[in-house]
């Protein structure tokens, strides 16, 4: 059969890939043609867009980029139409996802949605396209199940695909030994930064994670490179600070690290799932958190948070994120402390309630079995 994939950033690039060899083992000749990145491409079928030329983040960036995302748009719709699939798989992505859903449904062709948009976060209005325009909505976590069913949606839960993703990546996992040789680092213990897979993130981020380094003499410090990012985006960072960088490593880093200070997303329940005490740091520009405090509807942003009902992980937003607010919580969380190890009995908490690896590969099982009926 033939499958038509969109995913439009870093974390669906890595859940859509797993999806297509969750898919290919119950559908041996399954054809694949997609908007993603080079984890997808591996997979095997055509890439058509890469994610890196889709990524626009916030309200200002979208509309200084809207003949690139028309452009987008336009491409998609035309080529989805030649290629015919027997289904449209949306993977997160919603600004762009949600559109897509509507054309192809007028279409004619059949619509699945894997990784719900965050509509119990914010535009919860996007609950009625949803209703109207997709066929099959798988979500990723237990909570979403109520919340869906309430607004007269049937969500299919087959678990969480972080630790598919973790299973994959980790097959190479290193020592700590290996890993400082392999990649010509100290042998301080790591504290690791996270700084988000898009060039407005770090703008915000990175610079506040950097402030901290001369107050951790003890300790080396080690950015975690986005795929999507080149070396050129974070060298204005670095300047003058004793910090590290590494690309396509990010589990392993986290594996090693004694502390992450983490940008909100997947990554915090990555880093949660490889039991790493973490910070949650998450700035952006001044009018785009202006919009974004004005229609949020969550108490938490991180997914540990989300996920628990309660603040596990400690997450510093905007004003909060500040040089001495950073430094008073990566001390709480050196070994030896109650609050590391509160933390760690957190992740395990969090652990249970996503469950065990395999829903790649029993979304796949489903996907393929809808379409057969």
């Amino acid at each position: 059969m033939r499958y038509y994939i969109i995913a439009g950033e870093a974390s669906g690039d890595l859940h859509a890939s797993n999806l297509m060899r969750g898919i290919r083992q119950s559908d041996p000749d399954a054809h694949f043609r997609y908007f993603g990145g080079d984890l997808m491409l591996e997979q095997g079928g055509e890439l058509v867009k890469h994610y890196r030329d889709m990524a626009f983040m916030g309200f200002l960036e979208v509309l200084m980029n809207l003949n690139a995302i028309k452009a987008n748009f336009k491409l998609c719709k035309v080529d989805m139409l030649n290629y015919q699939p027997d289904v449209l798989i949306l993977v997160d992505y919603p600004g762009f996802n949600l559109r897509i859903a509507k054309f192809a449904k007028k279409a004619g062709i059949k619509v699945f949605y894997y990784i719900a948009p965050k509509v119990w976060a914010w535009k919860e209005s996007r609950v009625k396209i949803l209703q109207k325009y997709i066929d099959k909505l798988f979500i990723i976590f237990p909570f979403e199940i109520e919340y869906f069913s309430k607004h007269g949606i049937n969500p299919i839960y087959k678990g969480n695909p972080t630790p598919d993703a973790i299973a994959q990546k980790m097959v190479d996992a290193v020592s700590f030994d290996d890993f400082v040789n392999k990649n010509n680092l100290s042998q301080k213990p790591i504290i690791s930064l996270v700084a988000g897979s898009r060039k407005q993130e770090i703008k915000y981020n990175l610079p506040v994670m950097l402030s901290v380094i001369d107050k951790f003499p003890n300790y080396q410090f080690v950015i975690a490179g986005a795929p999507s990012l080149t070396e050129d985006v974070y060298k204005p960072y670095l300047e003058d600070k004793n910090v590290s960088l590494v690309f396509n490593q990010t589990y392993q880093l986290l594996n090693v690290s004694t502390i992450a200070l983490v940008t909100s997303g997947t990554a915090t329940l990555e880093a949660a799932l490889l039991n790493v005490p973490q910070v949650v740091c998450y700035k952006g520009n001044f009018f785009s958190m202006i919009i974004a405090w004005m229609v949020i509807k969550v108490k938490y942003i991180s997914l540990v948070n989300l996920n628990l009902k309660y603040e596990a992980v400690r997450e510093l937003k905007q004003y909060d994120l500040t040089t001495e607010n950073l430094y008073k919580e990566i001390l709480k969380l050196v070994p030896g402390s109650k609050d590391r190890q509160k933390m760690i009995n957190s992740y395990n908490e969090l652990r249970k309630l996503v469950g065990e690896k395999g829903a790649s590969y029993r979304v796949g099982e489903a996907i393929v079995n809808f379409i057969k009926k």
